[in-house]
């Protein structure tokens, strides 16, 4: 058993829809009650609509000692371990766009497999190299792929978390005068060439969406090589069902995550070591440590009474 764990959750409630009032947090599993009931708030994390990172990206980047400055998380380089060299994450998307709107789908709904993925990348590659970038295959998906070259050095990036299901502004659209507009102008190409390129016909025929744009995120250089903090454990299992707002999925998560990763960290708790947990929603991460160490709280903590922190604080 480790004697050290920070357990980082993301997608803990289900996000607050239009003209509805957002319900307190309740935790209903066992094992995340007695996390509560033994634990204190320590540290919260708070975003606007319009901020470039998630509340969970924000608490994963200072989990892990990166630089958080918004829209200058450099994950690409951490992810990857590149270092000296400024990249970032290009991801294939699809772009609903209506007569005065365009909407970011989430990526997973494209189900693009390696194959297609790999006949895109040699497609859109050499218009990438004649701006001085270099595309290459990443593991995290098929379709997300590792893009080097100078125009990532300080660029602004804003995640694909964030923008969900949202309207992309023009702000975020416009990169005239800016590193961005490199990116900018290369969207546009790749719209032209994707429209009539045979893996969209195909994947049309199929029912599938087409792939019409890519996305830039997690943009910087890191001269140095940051490996991931140990104790650190992600659960991201809840995140899908929270962005889709499928609530049974979503409960059904919750029990598989509170069965495994929330009964690791209270045996951690509970053997006396260092166990931290934060909760992230949509718009902020709480997180929480080990309450002190008196005869009340170490009563709280056997009999499992109620959680010193009952959500009331929106996430």
């Amino acid at each position: 058993m480790p004697d050290k764990l920070h357990l980082i959750i993301a997608g803990v409630v289900l996000p607050q829809m239009a003209g509805e009032s957002a319900p307190p947090f309740q935790p209903m599993t066992k094992n995340l009650r007695d996390l509560l009931a033994a634990m204190v708030p320590h540290g919260r994390i708070e975003c606007g609509e319009d901020d470039p990172s998630t509340p969970f990206e924000l608490a994963l980047a200072q989990a892990n000692g990166l630089p958080d400055a918004p829209g200058h998380i450099p994950w690409a380089a951490f992810e990857t371990g590149t270092t000296g060299t400024p990249c970032a994450f290009i991801q294939l998307c699809h772009w609903q766009v209506g007569a005065d709107h365009v909407r970011l789908s989430p990526p997973d709904d494209l189900a693009l497999d390696e194959a297609s993925a790999s006949t895109l990348l040699a497609a859109m590659a050499p218009y990438f190299r004649e701006d001085g970038i270099t595309l290459a295959p990443h593991s995290k998906l098929p379709g997300t792929w590792l893009a080097t070259g100078e125009v990532f050095r300080g660029l602004h990036s804003v995640s694909m978390g964030t923008l969900m299901g949202r309207h992309l502004t023009r702000s975020l659209l416009d990169g005239a005068g800016t590193p961005a507009a490199t990116l900018r102008r290369l969207q546009n190409e790749m719209q032209m060439l994707l429209y009539t390129h045979p893996a969209n016909e195909t994947r049309q025929q199929q029912g599938l969406a087409p792939v019409n744009s890519f996305w830039v995120s997690g943009a910087g250089v890191l001269e140095q090589l940051l490996p991931a903090v140990q104790g650190v454990r992600v659960e991201a299992r809840l995140q899908a069902p929270a962005l889709r707002g499928d609530a049974e999925a979503h409960a059904q998560a919750w029990q598989a995550v509170d069965a495994d990763s929330c009964a690791a960290l209270l045996a951690v708790l509970r053997a006396g070591g260092q166990a931290n947990l934060t909760l992230c929603g949509a718009r902020a991460a709480q997180s929480f440590g080990p309450a002190p160490a008196g005869v009340w709280s170490r009563v709280k903590h056997i009999l499992g009474l109620q959680p010193l922190w009952d959500g009331r604080e929106q996430l």
